[in-house]
């Protein structure tokens, strides 16, 4: 498409908002007929004239003398024989008959064919046609002849045969007669006969009845035809036999005429007495005839409301008469039903229901018939109205001063809007007098403006008046040919205002009821109108000229311009111009072709400023409209914007263009037929149009676009004026409107504005001063954007012809059910300017191009794209085209066997759609190219996509509103989910291991190539979905430390690069666990690339980390494992190369230092868990041991409180950690778990008070807890366990005096109570605490043997001696395995040098004497004891025996 030929979709919707504004009001401006006859109650002159000056209205087109054979029957009858004659219009017949005889001749064209039927003796009396019901006959027989004899009804079939070309249905005919549908008419002579559109065949007869001729197939004994009489009763009998002897009521009225309207499914007869009877035959045509309404006196009663009262004694000669009645299509009123012409020249119009109107909203044409009441009577037409006659000196020629002027009607028809009468008041010659709709806008001049919108609705008709030989017999309609009826019908029968519901009618028929629409809105798409009249002389055609075929004989004839110009302002400019754009476009329908001249007339008249005008301002809605009704000034009333109005050739053009697409616009393209196929059970999808009506109308307006493309090309008219003008101004014609300034901006918002909301409507504005050139600039630019709509819907036709061609049933049967809805319910203006309608036709388009390359494609991409490219290039575009090629050649790929070449032909596949990434199904193609493992493609393409959705970048832009970014980032997803789907395939793909990983590494490397930072994240995340951690860590790439810090909702700074910023501050933080496992991946990826220091932050703030949800918080044993493998961490920082010595090690072994504490205190925690669940457990024991018991004291009570407490405690350490402090203060100390809080302190290295009271109270605490619950045993085990723990010391947190007194006490205490107590135990307990180190101890017992106050009890210090020998025992044992256990190699190794084993020997000796010594002392203390013997003997022995030994070298 080039350039200039570029539909850009913005004008194309603000142009379709302008049509169908235009499309809103053209349907608004169909009047029904009651409410314009009731305006035009008060019109002073309802009828006009056709201008002497301009081509005639109505013309006869032709005449023909009745068939010879038929004049010599005739005059063989000597001309009293029984003669009727009429016209069928359903097969193009006129009908005679004579007697017996039946002829049949065509009306509108000499074939020199009248078949005769004479198969009856008695003279015909009445004839019919009626649409053959079907299955009764065979299908050549689609008509039956009925005929009515005194004595006898036949039915005869009518076979219709096409002509040799296949354009005329009607060609030729023959009659079949039907022995077997021949009954009696048991003496009762039929008047008239009426046929329904189903076929129903009713007649009248002379009795007043009205009977029905049914037939069937027959079989046996069943007759095939019968008679019965549907309005015979009771009442009828008595009627007939018995009240007209005993009344003498007179003669039978018999039925004169029935008419029947099958769209309300009513018949209505007249009589001879002008009696109007109204019968329903509904439900659907079918059911029985029932009587709703009998009027006997309406021309009485209507003279009475006139007040003019007839005397019962005048004549009927002087009454008018009821010529003819006819039915009021829906179309033209849904509220009047039926028009009765009288013999003076009114019109009744007469509804059959006694309440609503139109007025209220058509909403009871729906009610069921009940009356029969005059609504309206339209005054006659003046005598001598017609060609160069006017009202006011109406010629009266040849007639005598005293006869009667009124109008003598004897024969009327009325069809469509279209009044024909006979009048035989001229004495020489009769005439007849035509009256159809006037559609000129000239009696509206000159209105005043009170009166001016009841006079635009009033209904006003010009009378022509033609002379006319011999009497008129008979009228009816020469309808459409059979193709544009057809056409035409579809393109309108889906309207609810047309009328066209009814079915079963033929497309001829409906098709006519089009012209009450009148002639403007009609003569694009309708012919001329023609009706043949059978009078005695012969036939005669008439023809109504259009008014587009006045202006084209207008400009053939070189007609004076002053005619030009009246036919403009008699139209109008608007609807003026729109017939010369009709002309010069051609898409009128003329029986012969337009010259060229025609043509260019036609076109220089719609660009003429003189006939159409110039764009201008409206003045009446700037200052003038401040003047209030009363001539005052009103300050109070806004001042409004002047808005432009536009020329006549801008009118012109919208008013063609919405009545092209008025039958179409706000329709459904498609529809739903239903199906018996149990695969369709919704129904088939078809198109709602024939391909024959789509192709008419998408003709018609691609002429009219390229009319306006070649007169802007050709810079005619304005386009000419503007393109003149040079600058800024002359690029509107070609301009996208991305370029335009800010004047023609403003001038655009103002083209639309009318349009608009009106929001700014009460605002007051000021005028803007527009220029000439610069209001020209804004109606050429309003036409441009009309023109795009042209094309746009040219194009959008032509795509549902296509799709039409290629079965949509079949097309639609892979979409899914709400697109199908969609597409259902999709307007033609939702297609064409809605971006919703351009996403299914893109859809359509690839099911037509599947059809084409599926695996058993029929044909090329190149066969179906050149279609589409030349017929709706705004629809399938040129990457819609590469995109198709790539999908033919992924066909091809996917039945290649060879590896290379499939390769080969994936890879052109992938090139073109390289070049078109935006308009690609993604999902379908991308799933084509994961088949054939050509996953770069895979990759590639929706980052591509990406990138074209999102070119600047949006989703990554933090300075734009907040949705937008979050609309470009869910694009961009979206195409990111495709890649990460075929991710997840191969991940579950059978496929062998090696193959898999490959191809998985494949696409993350892609992957990680790309310069998509969102990509990358979603890439990752979803790697990790997948369980392919292993593989994200090893081909991750430069992005994926970041990646993992936010995802844990951490930045890089709280991650801590360098060791002087490091993160241990922020530990502690709300982490959800699964960000938890982006730390783990994190702590991992440290760990693989050597950085130990930050792998152990990262434990250390999993271990650290806080739940956000309850219940999301990690175990205590995980956060041991956290910090296990933090110090592990650290300990390998400090191990590393390059780091010993530095300060970086300096630093490192810090946070080792600082680690191992926090492992520490998550040592005591889970201790104190422990124990505190212990309590609760052991409670809970106790309790199922004891239920049974009952409770004697408040003890119970307050071991339960204690171990709910206890329990509490322990969920709440489970939790969360917490510090030393606090698991001291609030869970140790308070559940006295003593031995916990001394090895706290010890760790704590406590000095909070200088005589470490809290640490003797601690120590005393556990003791007492240790005796109380296990004697002097437990004790001693409690001081062995904790004392190793914290040995050595500085005697603070060990403290061996307070230890050694408080045991020795109590074991003397319970020694006296006659407990059992070790004398050994304690000593040796004291030993092991301080891991068999004896001076201490020794040194303890002496400082509490040297001071009496604290030890005065004689029996507490033999004890307190007795322990003494056993330390010195003791220690005199270490010494001497000392001295036997070690080698001289051994000791020299230990003490480092050749001298080692003499200065080791030295250092035993010197113990040697101290323990001697000591043992001497203390012998002496006991001697000194004022005790038994028995109690001393045995320490002071052992004192002496260890004397002894130590003097030997040979002893022990």
């Amino acid at each position: 498409m080039s350039q200039d030929e570029e539909i850009v979709m913005r004008d194309v919707t603000n142009a379709g908002l302008c049509v169908g504004d235009r499309i809103g009001r053209e349907a608004a401006s169909q009047l029904d007929l009651e409410e314009a006859l009731e305006a035009s109650r008060y019109a002073s002159h309802p009828y006009s004239t056709h201008p002497r000056e301009w081509p005639p209205l109505i013309e006869v087109g032709d005449t023909w003398e009745l068939p010879s054979v038929l004049i010599d029957r005739y005059n063989t009858a000597g001309g009293e024989g029984t003669a009727l004659c009429g016209i069928f219009p359903e097969i193009r017949r006129a009908w005679a008959s004579v007697d017996n005889s039946l002829f049949l001749w065509r009306f509108d064209k000499r074939d020199g064919q009248c078949p005769e039927y004479s198969g009856e003796e008695q003279a015909i009396c009445a004839v019919g046609l009626a649409k053959c019901r079907p299955g009764v006959f065979v299908e050549a027989i689609q008509y039956l002849l009925v005929l009515a004899t005194p004595v006898e009804l036949i039915l005869v079939g009518v076979c219709c045969t096409e002509g040799p070309d296949g354009r005329d249905p009607y060609a030729e005919i023959s009659v079949q007669p039907l022995p077997d549908y021949t009954i009696s008419s048991d003496g009762v002579a039929m008047t008239c006969v009426a046929c329904t559109n189903k076929g129903r065949i009713f007649m009248a007869g002379r009795d007043g009845h009205i009977y029905e001729l049914l037939y069937t197939t027959g079989s046996g004994w069943h007759k095939r035809c019968r008679k019965v009489c549907l309005t015979s009763g009771v009442g009828s009998m008595i009627s007939r036999w018995v009240v007209p002897n005993v009344f003498k009521f007179g003669a039978v009225d018999p039925i004169v005429e029935m008419v029947i309207d099958n769209e309300r499914q009513i018949l209505y007869a007249r009589t001879e007495e002008m009696k109007l009877q109204a019968y329903v035959f509904g439900p659907n045509a079918e059911g029985p005839l029932k009587m709703v309404a009998e009027e006997r006196n309406l021309l009485n009663q209507k003279d009475v409301s006139q007040g003019n009262r007839q005397s019962a004694a005048a004549g009927r000669a002087n009454k008018p008469t009821i010529v003819s009645i006819s039915p009021l299509s829906m179309l033209e009123s849904k509220w009047l039903h039926l028009v009765a012409s009288l013999s003076d020249g009114r019109r009744m119009y007469l509804s059959t229901s006694s309440s609503g109107s139109s007025f209220s909203g058509f909403s009871n044409h729906r009610q069921a018939p009940n009356c029969l009441k005059v609504v309206s009577t339209r005054p006659s037409p003046p005598l001598g109205a017609g060609v160069g006659l006017g009202f006011g000196a109406a010629s009266l020629a040849g007639r005598t001063p005293n006869e009667d002027l009124s109008m003598k009607v004897d024969t009327a028809f009325y069809s469509v809007g279209t009044l024909v009468l006979s009048d035989s008041s001229p004495p020489a010659m009769s005439s007849l007098l035509v009256v159809s709709k006037d559609s000129s806008v000239h009696s509206q001049v000159g209105r005043t403006s009170g009166s001016s919108s009841r006079s635009s609705r009033s209904l006003r008709e010009v009378v022509s008046s033609l002379p006319i030989e011999g009497r008129m017999l008979f009228v009816a309609d020469v309808l459409p040919s059979p193709d544009t009826a057809a056409t035409v019908q579809s393109l309108y029968s889906e309207l609810e205002y047309s009328g066209l519901e009814v079915s079963e009618e033929s497309y001829e028929k409906a098709c006519g009821k089009l012209w009450a629409r009148g002639d403007l809105s009609t003569q694009h798409i309708l012919p001329r109108r023609k009706i043949v009249i059978f009078t005695t002389m012969g036939m005669m055609e008439l023809v109504f000229n259009r008014p587009v075929d006045i202006l084209r004989r207008l400009l053939e004839s070189n007609s004076p311009r002053s005619l030009l110009e009246d036919f403009f302002t008699r139209f109008g400019a608007g609807e003026a111009a729109a017939m010369c754009l009709m002309l010069a476009a051609r898409i009128i329908n003329f029986e012969d072709l337009i010259s060229n001249i025609v043509a260019d007339k036609a076109a220089e008249a719609f660009e003429d400023p003189r006939m159409v005008g110039m764009p201008q301002f409206d003045g009446s809605s700037g200052l003038s409209n401040t003047r209030t009704a009363t001539g005052g000034f009103s300050m109070g009333q806004v001042v409004q914007e002047a808005e432009p109005i536009f020329s006549g050739a801008h009118e012109g053009l919208c008013l063609c263009t919405a009545r092209l697409l008025f039958p179409i616009w706000e329709l459904s393209v498609m529809s739903k037929k239903p199906s018996s196929d149990t695969m369709s059970a919704d129904g088939l999808v078809i198109c709602r149009l024939p391909t024959s009506a789509m192709q008419m109308l998408e003709s018609k307006i691609r002429s009219l676009e390229r009319f306006l493309r070649s007169r802007r090309n050709q810079r005619r008219g304005l386009y000419g004026y503007v393109a003149g003008l040079g600058g800024v101004t002359g690029s509107i014609l070609y301009g996208t409107g991305t370029e335009l300034g800010a004047t023609e901006r403003n001038m655009v918002r103002s083209l639309f504005g009318a349009y608009s909301n009106g929001a700014e409507s009460a605002n007051k504005r000021q005028r803007l001063p527009y220029s000439p050139a610069e209001l020209a600039a804004t109606e050429v630019r309003a036409m441009e954007c009309i023109r795009q709509l042209l094309l746009r819907s040219a194009e959008a036709l032509f795509l549902l012809q296509l799709l039409s061609q290629h079965h949509v049933a079949r097309l639609v049967q892979g979409l899914d059910a709400n697109l199908k809805q969609a597409l259902v319910q999709l307007t033609f203006h939702q297609l064409v300017c809605s971006e919703e309608g351009d996403q299914i036709a893109t859809r359509l388009i690839s099911a037509v191009m599947e059809y084409y390359t599926g695996s058993d494609g029929r044909g090329t991409v190149d066969d179906i794209s050149g279609r589409l490219r030349e017929g709706c290039p705004s629809y399938f575009k040129e990457s819609d085209y590469k995109f198709f090629l790539a999908v033919e050649r992924l066909e091809r790929a996917a039945l290649a066997v060879d590896a290379e070449e499939k390769e080969s032909v994936a890879r052109e596949a992938f090139s073109y759609l390289s070049k078109v990434p935006g308009s690609a199904d993604l999902r379908t193609v991308c799933k084509r190219f994961e088949e054939l493992r050509f996953y770069e493609a895979v990759v590639c393409l929706p980052l591509q996509k990406a990138q074209a959705l999102d070119p600047d970048g949006d989703a990554f832009n933090e300075q734009i509103d907040a949705s937008i970014r979050e609309h470009a980032l869910a694009q961009r997803k979206q195409c990111y989910e495709i890649i990460a789907t075929a991710l997840r395939s191969l991940v579950s793909s059978m496929l062998d291991e090696a193959s898999r990983r490959q191809y998985i590494c494949q696409i993350v490397h892609l992957g990680v190539q790309s310069t998509d930072r969102a990509f990358r994240e979603y890439l990752y995340t979803a790697m990790l979905e997948l369980g392919l951690e292993n593989e994200l860590l090893e081909y991750g790439g430069p992005d994926l430390v970041p990646f993992l810090q936010n995802a844990g909702s951490q930045s890089a700074s709280e991650v801590g690069i360098v060791s002087g910023s490091s993160p241990l501050g922020q530990s502690g933080t709300q982490i959800s666990s699964n960000q938890a496992k982006y730390f783990e991946l994190l702590a991992k990826y440290y760990v693989s690339k050597r950085q130990h220091v930050l792998a152990a932050h990262v434990f250390l703030r999993l271990a650290e980390r806080r739940a956000i949800v309850s219940g999301d918080s990690p175990t205590l044993e995980q956060r041991r494992q956290y910090l296990s493998q933090a110090v592990l961490q650290a300990k390998n920082a400090s191990n590393s190369d390059g780091l010993v010595g530095s300060p970086q090690g300096a630093g490192d072994s810090g946070l080792l230092d600082l680690l191992e504490g926090k492992l520490a205190v998550l040592q005591f925690q889970i201790k104190i868990r422990d124990k505190l669940e212990a309590i609760a457990s052991d409670f809970e024991s106790s309790v199922a041991m004891q239920d049974s018991e009952p409770v004697l004291n408040g003890d119970a009570s307050d071991d339960s409180s204690f171990a709910n407490a206890a329990n509490e405690k322990a969920m709440e350490l489970s939790v969360e950690l917490k510090s030393i402090t606090q698991l001291y203060n609030e869970y140790a100390v308070p559940f006295e778990l003593w031995e916990i809080c001394l090895e706290m302190l010890y760790f704590a290295n406590y000095s909070g008070d200088a005589d470490s009271s809290i640490i003797r109270e601690t120590w005393a605490r556990l003791m007492e807890q240790a005796l109380s619950q296990g004697g002097i045993a437990e004790a001693c085990s409690v001081l062995k366990r904790v004392g190793s723990h914290v040995y050595p010391g500085d005697g603070v947190v060990l403290p061996l005096d307070v230890l050694c007194l408080h045991l020795e006490k109590a074991a003397l205490e319970r020694s006296e109570r006659n407990e059992i107590v070790g004398n050994e135990d304690i000593a040796r307990a004291l030993l092991a605490a301080c891991k068999g180190a004896a001076e201490p101890v020794l040194n303890a017992y002496g400082r509490l043997l040297s001071n009496v106050a604290i030890v005065p009890s004689p029996n507490l210090r033999i004890r307190l001696l007795g322990s003494v020998l056993v330390v010195l025992l003791e220690w005199a044992m270490s010494v001497l395995s000392d001295r036997m256990g070690q080698s001289p190699a051994r000791s020299s190794l230990m003490f480092g040098g050749s001298f080692a084993h003499e200065n080791k020997a030295a250092a035993n000796q010197g113990v040697r004497d101290k323990i001697a010594s000591a043992a001497n002392r203390y012998m002496t203390e006991v001697r000194r004891l004022t005790l038994p013997p028995t109690m001393t003997e045995s320490v002071y022995a052992g004192f002496k025996k260890l004397d002894e030994s130590l003097l030997s070298p040979f002893s022990f």
